[in-house]
């Protein structure tokens, strides 16, 4: 087959590239005019050039909310990446239980994120929720349970909020590169006596690393763009102690309704979004090559 012949299955899926382009240039181009514009009201604006840029760069709010940001999404990948992999490795390999454990996981995935938030509100509240009224029965803390009341409680609800949300995304993706190792690595292993450790680590993790890469990216794209369940959880709340970067963005864009820093910082999320995937990905490529080598 020439290469012509091998080109043409792109002429399939072309209008969806179409769309989908068409569909993200529009909104990103408003964006790109309203960070450089003072903008007044309709038909009234003033071109101001990169000084919205300056403007938000220089915001202690964005720098806080910046290192929020950071340290839950550190925590999202350092907690449910393991527990992630210790799930997948514990689940059967074969029979009913394999279904099971698929249903199961994936029920938290198909909840709305916004649902999620109310969820967690009802299961965390002092009164009558199942976790907050548990734990405040066990008087083990000099101040009762309530992440409306305490930056700390709220931040150890977003955690547990999030790693129940999504962990099952990373088991299931390890789960399917385990499940995708033929069976004649583990009878290699049997006969030279590998210990369960060893089987994990020369011949388990290699063979997910894949996998790993995609799980990595996913949730720190996902976690750094986190919108929906902290903010029906908690507001930002208390103070600004779960204000994230999206939540900031909407605070300015929305509720001051400041069009100009709102779109400059919209770019900058962007951008900062795009270049740790970037770096995550590159590394985690290199840890590959590093392994096959």
């Amino acid at each position: 087959m020439d290469k012509w012949g091998n080109n043409k299955a792109w002429f399939l899926v072309l209008p969806v590239i179409v769309i989908v382009a068409f569909s993200a240039i529009i909104p990103l181009m408003t964006v790109i005019n309203y960070s450089v514009q003072d903008i007044w009201g309709p038909g009234q604006s003033i071109f101001v050039g990169t000084e919205w840029f300056k403007e938000v760069l220089n915001s202690y709010r964005l720098h806080d909310a910046l290192w929020r940001q950071f340290l839950f999404s550190g925590l999202v990948l350092l907690i449910e990446m393991p527990l992630g992999i210790l799930i997948a490795l514990a689940m059967p390999k074969r029979g009913w239980g394999v279904s099971a454990c698929l249903v199961t996981l994936a029920l938290p995935l198909l909840i709305p994120w916004n649902t999620i938030g109310t969820i967690w509100i009802i299961f965390t509240r002092p009164d009558i929720g199942l976790l907050g009224v548990g734990i405040n029965s066990l008087d083990l803390l000099e101040v009762p349970f309530d992440h409306t009341a305490k930056p700390l409680y709220a931040w150890i609800t977003v955690m547990l909020m999030e790693v129940w949300h999504w962990t099952p995304l990373v088991a299931l993706l390890a789960y399917a590169g385990l499940r995708a190792i033929p069976d004649a690595y583990y009878q290699a292993a049997k006969i030279d006596g590998a210990s369960a450790w060893s089987t994990f680590s020369y011949i388990q993790l290699p063979k997910m690393r894949g996998v790993l890469t995609i799980a990595v990216l996913l949730r720190f794209m996902d976690s750094f763009l986190i919108y929906a369940e902290p903010f029906v959880l908690t507001g930002g709340g208390p103070g600004n102690s779960t204000t994230f970067l999206s939540i900031y963005l909407v605070k300015i864009a929305l509720l001051q309704f400041d069009l100009g820093p709102g779109g400059a910082f919209s770019l900058i999320y962007f951008v900062i979004v795009l270049f740790f995937s970037y770096i995550f990905y590159q590394a985690l490529q290199r840890v590959g090559k590093g392994a096959k080598g």
